[in-house]
C-alpha cells in the first residue's frame, strides 16, 4: 500500500539572453526599381544646377527674346530651388530615411515627368533647338534613365525631341530642322543610354555597400551576444562542469533530506534511454529503457511536481531499492523538457513527509538548470575541441612532421656513410621505425585536418578517410552511398566525427578484419551505419563515465537531433545513427 502527495510548482521558463538593440542601417529603395537613391539622385541634383546656369547664361548672352527668357529662367530656377529645398526636408511618409542626408530621399515618376514637360515647353517655347534653355533637357532624361534604366530614358528622350522638334519644323525649312533633330536626338539617345549604364552601376555599388553593411551589422550583435555570454559566465554561481554538477547535485539532496539511496538519472535523446549518473546505495544498471524504469521512476515522467511515496513493506518491488522502505521520486525539467528522474529511498517506513517533499520541489529547479547548463557547455566544448584539433594537427605538420622527416633524411645519409660497418644494421633498423612513426604521425594529422566543408560533402570526406584506413591498416574496408542531397552543413559535420569515432573504435580496439559504412540520404531522413566484425562489448556498460568516445557519439548525435542506436556482441559491432531530415 502506498500514499502520494504532491506540491504544486510553477512550469520552468527557460532563460532568455538578448543583446543590445540595434537600429537596423536605414536603406532608401526607390519603390520601382527596388535599388537605393542615394548616388543617383545626388548627381541629377548636380546635373540640373549645373545645365540650369549655363541655360542662364545663354539667355543672357544671346540674342532674342530676353522677357521671355528671363521669364522661363526664373521658372527654372524656382523649380530647381524647390527640388533642393524639398531633398533638404525629411520625407514623413519614409520614417527609415528620417535621419538621413537629402540625397536620400525618394523620388516620384510624377515629379520626374512633370520636370520633362516643364523643360520640354520652355525649350520649344524659347526657340527649340535654339533655345539657350535647350541643356536642360539633360536633367529630366539622366534622372528618367537612373530610376527607370535604359527603356524609360530611351522613350523619354524621344518624347522629349519629337514634341521640341514639332515648332522648328513648322517654323524653318524642314531639312535643317530634320538634320538638327537628328543631330540632338542622337545626342539624347547616348545620354539615355549611358543613364541607363550609370543606374546600374551604381545599383550594384549601393547593393554591395548594404550587404558590407548588414555583415557589420550582424558581426555587432554577434559581439553583443559575446558579451553577453561573457556576463552571464562571469555571475553564474555553479560549475558548468557536468561531472562536477552531478557530484554536488548528489551531495546537496543528502544534505537536504535524510536518504540511504540517492539516485539521479540523465535522459540520452540520441538512445532513448535513462544513463543512470548517480547511484550511491542503488543497484540499478548503469543505462535503462523506459520499460525498465521501476514504477514511480515511470509515473515521475508523467509528473511535472515531485512525487512522495511510502514503501510499507520490502520486497514489493515499489521502489527503487527493495530494502527501502520510503522513496521520493521526482523529475527533472528544465527549458520546458524532461532531462532526467531524481529518487531517494529510506530504510525506515514514514521517513518522508510534506516537509522533505517541499525541499525536494524547491531544489529540483535550480538542479536541473545547472544540469542542463553543463550538457550544453559540453556540446559547445566539443565543437570548440573541433577547431582545437584542426589547428593542433596543423601546428604538429609543420614542426613534428617536419622534424621527423629531417631525422629519416639524416639515418639515410649516415646509412649510407656505414655501409658494410657493423652500424648498418642497427641504423637501417632505426630508420625504418622512424619512418614508420612518421606515417603513422602522417596519417593521424591527415584524420584530425579532415572536415567537411562547404566543398567537400560528406561522402567525398569519408572516401578519403576510408581509403587511408584502408592503406595503413590492412582492414577490409568497403563504402556504400545513396545521397540525392547534402545536409546542412552542422549535421554533416557531426555525422562525420561520429563516423570517424565508430570506424576508429572498429580500427583500434575490436580485433575486427573488416569495416563496412553505408550512408543513405533522401528527402526523408539520412542513415548513417558503421558495421565490424571484431569481439564487440557489453552495450550496456558503455555509459561509464570513462567511455569518452561513446559518450562523444552520443552528444553528437543528440546536438543534431539524431537517434544513436549499438547493438554488439561477439559477432561484431553495429553503430546506426539515423536522422530524420527537415
Amino acid at each position: 500500500m502506498s500514499r502520494r502527495a504532491t506540491a504544486d510548482r510553477q512550469a520552468d521558463r527557460p532563460p532568455t539572453l538578448s543583446a543590445t538593440p540595434r537600429e537596423p542601417s536605414p536603406r532608401v529603395i526607390d519603390p520601382w526599381t527596388a535599388r537605393p537613391l542615394s548616388a543617383g539622385s545626388s548627381l541629377v541634383s548636380g546635373v540640373r544646377w549645373g545645365s540650369l546656369t549655363v541655360g542662364l547664361v545663354l539667355a543672357v548672352i544671346t540674342s532674342g527674346p530676353v522677357r521671355i527668357y528671363l521669364a522661363w529662367g526664373a521658372v527654372l530656377l524656382g523649380y530647381a530651388g524647390w527640388r533642393t529645398f524639398r531633398q533638404s526636408r525629411r520625407n514623413p511618409l519614409h520614417p527609415a530615411a528620417g535621419h538621413q542626408p537629402a540625397t536620400q530621399q525618394p523620388v516620384s515618376w510624377s515629379l520626374l515627368l512633370g520636370e520633362l514637360g516643364l523643360v520640354v515647353a520652355a525649350v520649344a517655347t524659347t526657340g527649340s533647338w535654339s533655345s539657350p534653355f535647350v541643356f536642360c533637357l539633360v536633367t529630366p532624361v539622366i534622372g528618367i534613365g537612373f530610376h527607370g534604366g535604359f527603356g524609360a530614358a530611351i522613350r523619354a528622350a524621344s518624347a522629349a525631341v519629337i514634341v521640341v522638334a514639332i515648332p522648328d519644323v513648322i517654323a524653318g525649312p524642314p531639312m535643317a530642322a530634320i538634320k538638327a533633330t537628328g543631330q540632338w536626338a542622337a545626342e539624347f539617345v547616348l545620354l539615355a543610354v549611358l543613364a541607363g549604364y550609370a543606374r546600374r552601376m551604381f545599383g550594384e555599388a549601393e547593393e554591395r555597400h548594404s550587404r558590407t553593411l548588414d555583415r557589420m551589422d550582424r558581426l555587432s550583435e554577434a559581439n553583443d551576444l559575446l558579451v553577453s555570454l561573457h556576463q552571464l559566465a562571469q555571475s553564474l554561481p555553479a560549475s558548468l562542469n557536468l561531472n562536477e554538477v552531478l557530484a554536488s547535485t548528489g551531495a546537496r539532496l543528502r544534505s537536504l533530506v535524510d536518504c540511504d539511496v540517492v539516485v539521479v538519472l540523465l535522459r540520452d535523446d540520441a538512445t532513448s534511454r535513462w544513463n543512470v549518473v548517480v547511484g550511491d546505495g542503488s543497484r540499478l544498471a548503469p543505462s535503462l529503457s523506459d520499460d525498465d524504469l521501476p514504477g514511480p521512476l515511470r509515473d515521475a515522467t508523467q509528473s511535472s511536481v515531485a512525487s512522495l511515496v511510502l514503501v510499507l513493506g520490502e520486497g514489493q518491488g515499489v521502489g527503487i531499492d527493495l530494502l527501502s522502505w520510503s522513496g521520493l521520486y521526482a523529475p527533472l525539467r528544465a527549458r520546458g523538457r524532461l532531462i532526467g528522474l531524481v529518487a531517494l529511498a529510506h530504510h525506515e517506513p514514514g521517513q518522508y513527509g510534506r516537509r522533505e517533499l517541499q525541499l525536494l520541489d524547491g531544489f529540483l529547479e535550480t538542479a536541473a538548470l545547472a544540469i542542463d547548463n553543463a550538457r550544453w557547455f559540453a556540446r559547445l566544448r566539443t565543437i570548440g575541441a573541433d577547431e582545437e584539433r584542426v589547428r593542433i594537427a596543423r601546428d604538429m605538420h609543420d614542426r613534428v612532421g617536419q622534424s621527423l622527416a629531417s631525422v629519416a633524411f639524416g639515418l639515410d645519409r649516415l646509412s649510407g656513410k656505414v655501409r658494410g660497418q657493423p652500424l648498418e644494421t642497427d641504423l637501417v633498423r632505426l630508420r625504418g621505425e622512424v619512418r614508420e612513426v612518421l606515417g603513422d604521425v602522417r596519417a593521424t594529422l591527415s584524420d584530425l585536418r579532415t572536415d567537411v566543408s562547404d566543398q567537400q560533402g560528406l561522402v567525398e570526406t569519408l572516401e578519403s578517410f576510408l581509403a587511408r584506413v584502408r592503406a595503413r591498416s590492412g582492414l577490409g574496408v568497403s563504402f556504400a552511398h545513396d545521397e540525392t542531397e547534402r545536409l546542412p552543413l552542422l549535421q554533416e559535420r557531426e555525422l562525420w566525427r561520429i563516423a570517424h569515432e565508430a570506424v576508429t573504435n572498429a580500427a583500434h580496439h575490436a580485433s575486427a578484419r573488416s569495416v563496412g559504412v553505408h550512408w543513405h540520404r533522401d528527402e526523408t531522413e539520412a542513415v548513417l551505419e558503421v558495421t565490424d566484425d571484431g569481439t564487440g562489448f557489453v552495450v550496456e556498460q558503455d555509459g561509464r563515465t570513462d567511455s569518452y568516445g561513446l559518450m562523444g557519439m552520443r552528444e553528437r548525435a543528440d546536438a543534431i537531433g539524431a537517434r544513436l542506436d549499438i547493438v554488439s556482441g561477439p559477432g561484431g559491432t553495429t553503430v546506426r545513427c539515423q536522422l530524420v531530415a527537415a
